[in-house]
């Protein structure tokens, strides 16, 4: 039985496909020179073209002063950028085209009919039925539509300019078609303005002779129906009934208070004159006559003060004085009646004009009433005549703004020709040196390319490329038993594979000099995995990265032989994920052990392969050894889905191994590159000494870290 372990690719060889042009240089140069020569002789063929160019500045612009007011008129808002593109297609029109086209006389020259420069080709086709003959169109049309060619109108970017470009064989004329189109711009601009204001006066003036006839009828409506209805108005706001109300309730209140005060003092003197105090009231005091029997009371009283001293009570002229002084506050209490009297008759009087004017409130709230339901009708009738005659005032302003707008000068156009073309002194078409340069090196360019793609059809640019592994010498199987550790359990017979078991005293440690006769290539441990059905393989690689790309090529190697392979990337160093996972930053291992993702979540493609592969990982590394205690369960998951599960431990140790390699069927693999004989005993010892009495070998065929090992693994 043999093994054959290459697989065959090509690459491109980009120095031999140098070497290909250099080596047809002189070829490429003439090819090059040619098309320069060629492209300066068509250059000097073609008749050259000037281009004149002027330019508008698209703004809103109004008179100075109306006509009729004589008073400043507010701009309008400036153009926005569709009005502006919509200018730009005005300037594009057939008909403004035409009358361009006209008043320059152009159907007059060679240059703008198509029938009159037809080509020797262009006639051939026409003959031959593949091409319409010009001649079949209007010679109209046929200026137009050569002038529509040699047209360019466009916005200026960031701006409200429109540039407007014309090409010609004569350079004086490009200048004046440019300042032709602008000039009949600015005319058809001004005449629509004109034209807008001139429509809109015709359609005004009988809409507002319709709309005074309306505002008499409405005023003479009100005016009859104030005069039916008897609501006289004494202001703006208020009719004479309303006046006659309010002044009323007016007099009532003022009445009302008048009464109200008389019967206040009336009480108050009557009850200061039951109490004998009449003296004590205002009212009483304010009296003349009671004011000269105070003065006259007050003399008695000092009379009689002055004569007690000298005169007793029972003298004559005591009592005279006595009597006098009853006399006089006799008379002091009679005027008090008097003044309540009168204010009795104040108070009674008032009553009576509160009756009266009470009367005649009820009488005209009455009337307001019915006053009220026709003053709607009047409110009515006032509001559309307000109306009729606001819009009247408007069409009015309208009209006297338009008529004042409708003489040609009075409406400039929303444009200004801020440069006009002059004739150009230089063709812009064709420009020599550009063209030649351009031509050259697209000729230079198709050549190499064509010596190239010859070299690669004819396969002298290509080689071999470097695949996973270089070619090995056929090895014979070996026959004889491998080793075991307990006799009475034997094991499968492995082919391809070494199996290393636990030393006895006599047997010494196996050293890696010792393994000539043994295949111990990524294939061969493939082979013998899928052939065992082990579902757990552990890898350890002593060495770090260099073994890990061997699982790499265990994982896929296994995988190209139609089994479902799941590599998970146990190193600290990430090299498996490296080289099989789309980046290094997809969830992995770590994140499943710290709990943050989903199992499914962890599983990614490889992406040279039909194997998947468990990432390293983004989470804290610290914190997901932590629940390394879960990793044989995800392992016992992953056991179950797929045929091989390969999981690379980097540079560890047996003890560390001893931790997630619970299960019996778990199979250990020891990745070496290159060791010394002392380092393979001492790994194969660690293992041994740990428990683990069977170890496969596997080392590639070379070295992974050599050159463009890592290139076949990536």
């Amino acid at each position: 039985m043999s093994v054959a372990a290459n697989q065959a690719d090509v690459d491109i060889d980009l120095g031999r496909l140098v070497a290909a042009v250099w080596q047809r240089r002189l070829m490429v140069v003439l090819i090059t020179v040619l098309a320069a020569v060629a492209a300066f002789l068509v250059t000097m063929m073609i008749d050259p073209r000037y281009k004149g160019e002027a330019r508008l500045l698209i703004t809103a612009r109004e008179p100075v002063y109306t006509a009729e007011s004589g008073q400043r008129q507010p701009a309008e808002p400036n153009f926005d950028e569709l009005s502006v593109a919509s200018q730009v297609e005005i300037l594009k029109s057939s008909d403004l085209i035409k009358k361009v086209a006209e008043e320059l006389d152009l159907d007059s020259l060679p240059e703008f009919d198509s029938a009159a420069n037809m080509s020797v080709i262009s006639e051939v086709l026409v003959g031959l039925g593949l091409k319409a003959s010009p001649l079949e169109t209007p010679p109209g049309e046929r200026v137009i539509k050569r002038f529509s060619e040699k047209l360019d109108v466009y916005v200026v970017p960031s701006s409200r300019i429109v540039a407007i470009e014309f090409s010609s064989e004569d350079p004086a004329l490009a200048a004046r078609v440019a300042n032709a189109m602008a000039d009949a711009y600015l005319q058809f601009n001004a005449g629509l303005k004109v034209e807008n204001n001139s429509n809109a006066s015709a359609w005004l003036a009988p809409e507002i002779d319709s709309l005074r006839q309306k505002v008499r009828e409405s005023e003479e409506k009100i005016a009859r129906y104030r005069a039916d209805k008897g609501l006289l108005q004494v202001s703006d706001t208020e009719t004479i009934a309303a006046k006659q109300l309010s002044d009323i309730s007016a007099e009532l209140s003022r009445v009302r208070g008048e009464r109200a005060d008389a019967e206040a003092r009336a009480r108050s003197v009557r009850t200061a004159l039951d109490n004998g105090q009449s003296d004590s009231i205002g009212d009483v005091l304010s009296s003349t006559n009671v004011q000269r029997l105070k003065e006259r009371e007050s003399a008695v009283r000092a009379e009689i003060a002055d004569l007690s001293a000298t005169l007793l009570d029972g003298h004559p002229r005591m009592k005279a004085l006595r009597a006098q002084l009853s006399d006089i506050e006799e008379q002091v209490r009679a005027e008090t009646r008097k003044v309540l009297s009168s204010l009795e008759s104040n108070a009674r009087l008032a009553t009576a004009r509160e009756e009266e004017l009470v009367a005649q409130l009820n009488a005209l709230k009455s009337g307001s009433a019915r006053e009220g339901e026709e003053a709607v009708e009047l409110r009515e009738l006032e509001r559309e005549a307000a109306s009729q005659r606001d819009l009247l005032e408007t069409y009015l302003a309208r009209y006297r703004e338009s008529a004042s707008r409708s003489a040609p000068a009075s409406a400039p156009a929303d444009a200004r020709v801020i440069s006009r073309a002059v004739a150009p002194a230089e063709p812009y078409f064709p420009k020599t040196m550009p063209i030649i340069i351009v031509a050259a090196l697209a000729a230079f360019l198709l050549s190499s390319i064509w010596v190239m793609l010859a070299e690669l059809l004819s396969g002298r640019a290509l080689k071999p490329a470097e695949g996973y592994y270089h070619e090995e010498e056929v090895v014979e199987t070996r026959a004889e038993e491998p080793v075991v550790a307990n006799a009475n359990e034997p094991r499968k017979k492995r082919e391809h594979v070494s199996i290393l078991s636990a030393p006895t005293a006599e047997e010494p440690v196996p050293a890696a000099s010792g393994t000539g006769g043994s295949d111990f290539s990524v294939e061969a441990v493939a082979d013998q995995l899928l052939a065992d059905q082990t579902s757990l393989a552990i890898s350890v690689s002593p060495e770090g990265d260099r073994g890990s790309l061997s699982a790499v090529m265990l994982a896929r190697t296994a995988a190209g032989e139609g089994a479902k392979v799941l590599l998970v990337d146990l190193t600290g160093t990430a090299c498996p994920t490296e080289m099989m996972a789309e980046s290094r930053r997809l969830p992995g291992l770590t994140d499943l052990l710290c709990g943050e993702i989903a199992i499914a979540d962890a599983i990614h493609a490889d992406r040279l392969s039909t194997a998947q592969i468990v990432p390293h990982g983004n989470s804290n590394a610290r914190r997901a050894m932590r629940a390394v205690d879960r990793l044989p369960m995800i392992l016992d998951v992953f056991v179950e889905a797929y045929d091989l599960v390969i999981v690379e431990c980097g540079m560890t140790t047996a003890a560390g191994i001893a931790r997630i390699a619970r299960r019996d069927d778990a199979e250990i693999v020891l990745s070496v590159v290159n060791p010394s004989e002392d380092e393979l005993e001492a790994a194969l010892g660690d293992f041994f000494d740990q428990g683990f009495e069977d170890v496969l070998l596997m080392t590639p065929g070379e070295d992974p870290d050599g050159p463009g090992a890592r290139s076949a693994v990536a």
